[in-house]
C-alpha cells in the first residue's frame, strides 16, 4: 500500500477530528445542541469509514478507497462500481459498538431537516420507538453513567454530549493509528 496516501488520509481524518473537537466546545457554550449532534454524526462518519477500511484485508482494495477519498470520489468497488453505503459502514461498526447505530441515526435526524430539529419546543426522542429510547439510555448509562430513571430528553442528555463525542473521538484516534500501521480489525 502506498504509505504516503495512507498517512495523508489519516492526517485528513485527524485534522477533521480536531476541528470537530473545537466546534463541539463552541457549540456547547452557545447551547446549539442540534449542531453538536450534527458534529457527533460527522465524527462517527469518520470512525465508521476508518473501521470499514480496517475490515478490508486486501490492502490494494483499501488503497483504492483511500485514493477515491483523496480524489474526491464517492467510494465504490473497482470494476463493479458498487457504491459503499453509509449503512454498510454503520452496520460493520455496530457489530463492535452497539451504540454507533444510535449516534448515527440521531445525527442523521439533525443533519437532515426533520421534526427533531424542533428540540427547543418538543422532545425529539419521542420520535424514536420506545425500544430505541431504552437502548440509547442503556448505552448512555453503560458508558457515561446516565441515570436510567431520567427521561430521555435533550435537557437530560446535554451534560453527556461532550462525553459521547469524546468516546467516538478516542475510538476514532485509536483506529486511525491502526490504519496508519496497516493493521486489520481482526488483529485486535
Amino acid at each position: 500500500m502506498k504509505t504516503d496516501n495512507v498517512n495523508l488520509f489519516c492526517d485528513i481524518v485527524n485534522q477533521r477530528s480536531k476541528e470537530h473537537s473545537c466546534a463541539i466546545n463552541i457549540l456547547l457554550q452557545q447551547q446549539l445542541y442540534g449542531q453538536v449532534i450534527s458534529i457527533l454524526r460527522q465524527e462517527l462518519d469518520s470512525m465508521v469509514r476508518v473501521m470499514f477500511l480496517l475490515s478490508i484485508n486486501d490492502l490494494t482494495l483499501r488503497e483504492h478507497f483511500i485514493s477515491q477519498t483523496l480524489e474526491g470520489i464517492k467510494w465504490s468497488y473497482p470494476n463493479t462500481k458498487k457504491i459503499v453505503t453509509d449503512k454498510q459502514m454503520v452496520d460493520l461498526a455496530n457489530e463492535f459498538y452497539g451504540w454507533s447505530f444510535f449516534v448515527y441515526k440521531l445525527g442523521c435526524a439533525f443533519i437532515h431537516l426533520s421534526a427533531m430539529v424542533y428540540y427547543k419546543n418538543s422532545n425529539p426522542f419521542l420520535l424514536l420507538s420506545v425500544s430505541e429510547r431504552n437502548d440509547i439510555k442503556k448505552f448512555l448509562h453503560q458508558y457515561h453513567g446516565f441515570p436510567l430513571e431520567l427521561e430521555l430528553n435533550l435537557e437530560n442528555i446535554v451534560p453527556y454530549l461532550d462525553k459521547v463525542f469524546n468516546k467516538v473521538s478516542s475510538n476514532l484516534a485509536y483506529y486511525v493509528e491502526n490504519l496508519r500501521q496497516n493493521k486489520h480489525l481482526e488483529e485486535y
